[in-house]
């Protein structure tokens, strides 16, 4: 499911931003950038992130900024500034090329500037990391919880139009035996054959062999036991998207078989139909965690 959250949290002239996003994605993905200081971070973000989402591709992007008023707090590392200007005019002498080390160039280089208490560990970055981290995790599962109840409802009505064409199955079935048994008594008499009496035990056996192949009660036992199945995963708390891709296959699997021993062309328009259905079924689980 799609969500978006941010969150920040300011700690000894630093502030800390955190934005996580989540896309659709059978699996699940977490994708974590972090400035370069920080990398050690990565795997706990990963594992806050696992704690609440379990599918999906999620994105968490952290940056660091000097929180306002931060700048007064602020020291120069003159050494490393003397070391950028050296080299970099070594550099325009090899090069042949202008001096052109200014003031605001070395400023801007990395570590020139620094807040004279400034966080030089990562342990230090985390606490507020960690806070910021929750605040987008808690928005972003929010509005992820919206979209799921919309997906809930729609899987619902797929479902309900799944058990209505299995009910309509299950009502023509017991027949299908009876006509096959008519059909048979036509074609014999068509051919100019003499038509058996109904108690021969030819054509009583022929009628319960083909009864017997064609039987679907077991499938369309499965498939109410799969409906019920959804039912449970639908009161869940918990994630339940694998879980349904699993339903939707055994679904399929039901379906597939009661179509090929069905040997009824009413029960073949209405096995088109419930698999047209679960293919939707199918497409939206997808977007379920």
């Amino acid at each position: 499911m799609t969500g978006y959250g941010r969150g920040e949290c300011s700690q000894r002239g630093f502030k800390v931003t955190v934005e996580v996003s989540s896309v659709n994605r059978k699996q699940g993905e977490i994708a974590v950038t972090l400035p370069r200081d920080f990398e050690v971070l990565e795997a706990r973000v990963r594992d806050e992130i696992n704690r609440v989402v379990s599918r999906g591709r999620v994105t968490a992007r952290v940056s660091v900024h000097a929180a306002p008023g931060a700048a007064k707090q602020s020291h120069i590392n003159l050494p490393l500034a003397r070391a950028y200007a050296r080299d970099l005019r070594a550099l325009a002498r090899a090069l042949r090329l202008s001096d052109d080390v200014t003031l605001d160039l070395l400023a801007r280089a990395p570590g020139v500037l620094q807040p004279a208490e400034g966080i030089t560990e990562a342990e230090e970055l985390w606490p507020p990391t960690a806070k910021a981290l929750k605040q987008a995790l808690h928005v972003m599962v929010k509005m992820r919880e919206r979209e799921g109840s919309w997906l809930a409802r729609d899987l619902k009505t797929r479902v309900a139009i799944l058990r209505r064409g299995a009910a309509r199955v299950e009502a023509r079935a017991p027949e299908v035996a009876a006509r096959y048994r008519d059909q048979l008594l036509k074609r014999i008499q068509s051919a100019g054959l003499e038509a058996p009496a109904l108690e021969d035990e030819r054509l009583v056996k022929e009628v319960f062999y083909f009864a017997d192949r064609s039987d679907i009660t077991e499938e369309l036992t499965r498939l109410q036991s799969h409906f019920r199945q959804f039912d449970d995963c639908v009161k869940s708390d918990e994630p339940v998207g694998r879980t349904l891709d699993f339903l939707a296959q055994e679904i399929n699997r039901e379906i597939n078989t009661i179509g090929s021993k069905a040997n009824d062309s009413a029960i073949s328009r209405d096995i088109v139909l419930l698999k047209a259905e679960l293919e939707k079924f199918r497409e939206q689980v997808q977007n379920v965690e």
